[in-house]
């Protein structure tokens, strides 16, 4: 075979004035072979005429029925080179070689490949979405995270979120925070068949979309589409991103203390990635999606609710079902229907349009989500539930509320003392821990705590609370207004009022002060009524009833018996509003 540098050679000699014949000599070839070489600058590439006969060619017309039987099946179950090399000799006498039909039956796969013509999208129109895995180092070990990964057609701008499920709610989030982040909103979102946004395949490209996901595209007022079923190649964009996140953001693998400083890492690279000029373009991706951000459409003006809703109904344990767990809300609720608002990070319960609970998301099962606030009322009359009852057992409250549990118990005994205890306890319904806890400092009296002490504080603060002004910034007010001032009131004049006036007489309802004792018990209960722990107390069979308050002028009562007074969250409050103890 002459090689190139031979041409080169015998076309040189040839130019400087050597023969055909001289060169024959020269070069070892024949006088038709330097002519050719001659009339052609380099050597033709080899063609065979007429292919040699294969041992193969009896057997093709099997092959090509047998590759034509398996697009019918499933992709796992078609034959390979070596399944069919091997029925062809066993089947029908096969006897060459293997190599000849594994070429044979790649030469017919090629042919069958599918091509695909390169589409160009205009700017703001198409936004892809799809979900891509990576494993993740936390404190607890390594293990998978789904990353929600949305991608614009045009400009190739990504956003990353690392979401705790591939669920309904956790793709509301996700593309909620991604239009956030671009500002802007497309045209079209294109997904996969998910089950979660499609639960039913029609015919085409017609869909079943999930309820809340079509919500969210009327909300933002994009058109929801899909690819046709394993045609991922309908949204190459963000196909590519799965494997950039992959290979480029997440090696090595990323070592974080929980999913938010995750986010913030990917976050940071989906704004590096706007510096980065793709092959084949002239500009940086941050220039080319502000060509989206011109054509796309705009935020509305409040954010979408990215949860998904559903009906329950609430059990005599005051808890509500969702998701193979129970949820608690509080006793007024109790055997009420009310609708449960699932996110990816908590669970609202709503009645009667306002949310009555909240708790963290529990993604096991069997579990019980309990807030001890929410069964304050019924502790009341249940006062071993203390011990017995693990909302309670497992409450982590500051220590000095078991040093006043111990304290009270010292004082009056075990059930006396308890119930006193879940007294202070009732005012977390209103008061938060910290106030309680430092009412519970200031009222300590001697070596003891004095119940009625921590309450009336508590009580006072709640007063003064709500005697305050909406809002103390008198900037907006006109001149001669913030020049006002009213002085404070002086109630000893309005006492000298009363003392200048004829109190009437009521038979057998007045003392020797005077005062009326039906009005005073009528403004005692009223007090009561209004106590700053405002915790009202089931009734027997589980009512509303308001028990009757009594005027009592001892403080509580230290053998500890059962009565109303040991039981009413305010109970021990009505001796410090008694205007006169000493009773006739």
């Amino acid at each position: 075979m002459v090689t190139v540098d031979e041409y080169a050679r015998i076309r040189r000699a040839h130019r400087d004035g050597m023969s055909v014949r001289e060169l024959a000599k020269t070069f070892h070839h024949s006088r038709d072979k330097i002519r050719e070489i001659i009339a052609c600058p380099e050597p033709k590439a080899y063609r065979r005429l007429k292919p040699l006969p294969s041992v193969l060619d009896p057997f093709k017309g099997i092959l090509d029925h047998i590759i034509l039987d398996d697009n019918l099946a499933q992709r796992k179950q078609r034959h390979t080179a070596m399944k069919l090399f091997r029925r062809l000799k066993q089947e029908h006498g096969y006897t060459g070689s293997y190599e000849r039909v594994r070429l044979y039956v790649r030469g017919q796969e090629r042919e069958r490949r599918e091509t695909f013509i390169p589409l160009d999208h205009d700017p703001g129109q198409r936004l892809e979405a799809d979900f891509g895995h990576v494993y993740v180092d936390f404190p607890d070990g390594r293990r998978q995270v789904p990353v929600l990964l949305v991608t614009w057609s045009y400009s190739n701008c990504p956003f990353a979120i690392a979401l705790p499920t591939e669920r309904t709610e956790a793709i509301l989030h996700g593309l909620v925070e991604a239009f956030q982040f671009f500002g802007r909103v497309p045209h079209q979102v294109w997904w996969d068949n998910a089950t979660t946004l499609v639960p039913n395949i029609l015919v085409g490209r017609q869909r079943q979309i999930n309820g809340r996901y079509q919500a969210l595209a009327s909300h933002y007022n994009f058109e929801p589409l899909f690819c046709m079923v394993r045609r991922p190649q309908e949204k190459p964009r963000v196909e590519g991103r799965v494997q950039f996140l992959q290979q480029e953001w997440c090696t090595p693998v990323p070592a974080v203390q929980d999913l938010a400083q995750l986010n913030a890492h990917l976050r940071d690279c989906c704004l590096r990635e706007r510096e980065r000029t793709q092959a084949g373009q002239s500009e940086t991706i941050g220039q080319r999606f502000q060509h989206d951000s011109d054509k796309s459409l705009s935020l509305p003006r409040h954010a979408f609710d990215p949860c998904i809703q559903q009906p329950g109904q609430v059990d005599k344990y005051q808890t509500v079902r969702f998701d193979h767990n129970n949820y608690s809300v509080p006793r007024a609720f109790a055997f009420r229907k009310v609708t449960i608002k699932a996110y990816i990070e908590h669970v609202e319960i709503v009645a009667e349009g306002q949310s009555v609970a909240r708790h963290p998301r529990c993604y096991g099962k069997g579990q019980q989500i309990l807030d001890p606030l929410h069964y304050l009322i019924s502790l009341g009359r249940k006062p071993a539930a203390l011990d017995h009852a693990n909302v309670y057992r497992r409450w982590q409250l500051p220590t000095i509320f078991g040093q006043l549990r111990q304290d009270l118990e010292a004082q009056h005994g075990a059930t006396s003392g308890a119930r006193q205890y879940i007294r202070v306890l009732q005012c977390l319904a209103q008061h938060s821990v910290a106030q309680v806890e430092r009412a519970i400092h200031l009222g300590r009296i001697g070596e003891h705590y004095a119940v009625d002490a921590i309450l009336q504080r508590l009580r006072r603060e709640a007063d003064k609370a709500t005697s305050q002004p909406a809002s103390s910034d008198l900037s907006e007010c006109q001149p001669h207004v913030t020049g006002v001032r009213v002085p404070p009131v002086n109630l000893r004049q309005f006492d000298q009022f009363l003392s200048s006036q004829e109190m009437p007489y009521v038979p057998g309802n007045q003392d020797r002060t005077g005062r009326n004792d039906a009005g005073e018990g009528q403004s005692e209960a009223t007090a009561l009524a209004h106590h700053a722990c405002r915790v009202r107390e089931a009734g027997p069979g589980g009512g509303q009833r308001q028990r009757e308050l009594r005027a009592v002028p001892a403080a509580f009562d230290r053998t500890g018996s059962d009565g109303p007074l040991s039981q009413r969250a305010g109970g021990a409050h009505q001796a410090s509003e008694l205007p006169n103890p000493q009773g006739p």
